[in-house]
């Protein structure tokens, strides 16, 4: 290694600073309110027919708040299994600690991640014959049965078994002596619309498919199998939804796709996101701020710079678009976000200096931004938003 030297001969390689020196805060971080995560989770439990069990989905590191902390604080909450995307996500929980059953939502179909999935003691789903007989051996090959959920299209067009030969597929299944159906599951398309409760409406639809489907294999002589339909959105629309287990996700974090539809649903949010004011400048009239010009003082403005940008998943496309809270007061963001930077008007406070808090997302006293606000503004949807934040922006739970 080489060794550095000031004129002074200071060894710097002496004296080394490491990555878990760094205050988390020093920067812009995200809060993590797993309170808030465990309130939740029990709210929508007291919302689901009896014996209805609760899949909380973590996904995308937990919807970006910290997969490992959702799942912990999900499970005091009262969900039973949990859903990941990709089997890295699944070893992931388990090399952490977590104990509870999680499915991957994903699709797996090589025999090398099917035997990874097995040892793991996590459960794939399965969306044709193919697959199920590659389990099938694995289980037969380690003198066990592989536990694993059957997905079905009903009018996704994405994974899952084909409708139309579901039922004569099912039969052959069935005699697969080395695996374990633990669920049989199908995936709403458009839950969130508004349309949802018309009887005409896709979502509707799907619904009667998959349970005429049910009836045609006679799943309710096996009652060990969970059936489940709905996600955050069709786990609200009503109780035929909600079969034996549902999969929530962007409610648990505080959020309803369907807010008018139960207004007396009480949510939390759980994640704030934070961050410190860089520096403090002030341009004259007819200044023009950030790349492209496309904001131009119309007066002697106080910008405030805060160390936050595209890198760390605001949308760029927000630019001049949103606001920022400081002591329960908004504060206009102008001129466009660049990758590691944004401004914001402070003309009006004299309380903000360099190193004082901006809330970007979350709430102080009666003022509120929220992802569903960054997700109209940007034509995108807040499941998008959350799923942007990135690994450099550090989780920090607050409770």
């Amino acid at each position: 290694m080489q060794i550095r030297h000031t004129n002074q001969g200071f060894n710097f390689y002496k004296y080394p600073t490491y990555e878990n020196d760094i205050d988390p805060k020093q920067r812009a971080w995200i809060e993590v309110r797993g309170k808030a995560l465990e309130t939740n989770v029990r709210e929508l439990r007291s919302k689901l027919s009896k014996n209805c069990q609760f899949m909380a989905v973590v996904k995308a590191d937990g919807y970006g708040h910290d997969a490992k902390l959702v799942s912990e604080y999900a499970i005091k909450g009262g969900a039973s299994q949990l859903g990941v995307a990709t089997l890295k996500e699944g070893i992931k929980l388990r090399s952490s600690g977590i104990k509870q059953p999680i499915l991957i939502l994903g699709n797996l179909y090589t025999k090398k991640d099917l035997i990874i999935s097995f040892k793991n003691d996590l459960m794939p789903t399965i969306s044709n014959i193919r697959e199920c007989l590659i389990c099938n051996n694995i289980g037969k090959h380690f003198g066990l049965k592989f536990s694993l959920h059957l997905k079905v299209d009903t009018g996704m067009s994405r994974l899952g078994f084909e409708y139309n030969r579901f039922v004569q597929q099912f039969e052959k299944i069935k005699s697969f002596e080395n695996i374990s159906i633990e669920g049989i599951y199908s995936h709403l398309s458009s839950a969130d619309e508004y349309d949802s409760l018309d009887p005409k409406s896709t979502t509707q639809i799907q619904r009667k498919k998959f349970q005429e489907l049910l009836k045609q294999i006679n799943v309710d002589r096996n009652h060990n199998i969970k059936i489940h339909l709905a996600n955050s959105a069709g786990m609200l629309i009503n109780k035929d939804f909600h079969f034996q287990m549902v999969r929530v996700g962007l409610s648990m974090y505080g959020y309803s796709p369907l807010a008018k539809i139960d207004k007396k649903l009480s949510l939390k949010p759980a994640l704030f996101l934070k961050v410190k004011v860089a520096f403090i400048r002030i341009i004259d009239q007819g200044v023009s701020v950030s790349y492209g010009g496309k904001f131009v003082s119309s007066k002697k403005t106080k910008l405030a710079v805060l160390s936050i940008g595209y890198a760390d998943g605001v949308p760029r496309n927000l630019s001049g678009k949103i606001n920022v809270i400081y002591k329960n007061k908004l504060y206009p963001q102008v001129g466009s976000i660049t990758m590691d930077q944004m401004m914001v008007d402070i003309t009006d406070s004299n309380e903000i200096k360099i190193g004082s808090t901006m809330i970007l997302l979350g709430s102080d006293g009666d003022k509120t931004i929220s992802p569903l606000d960054w997700a109209r503004e940007s034509n995108t949807i807040p499941w998008e938003i959350l799923c942007s934040f990135k690994n450099r922006l550090p989780r920090v739970q607050v409770d």
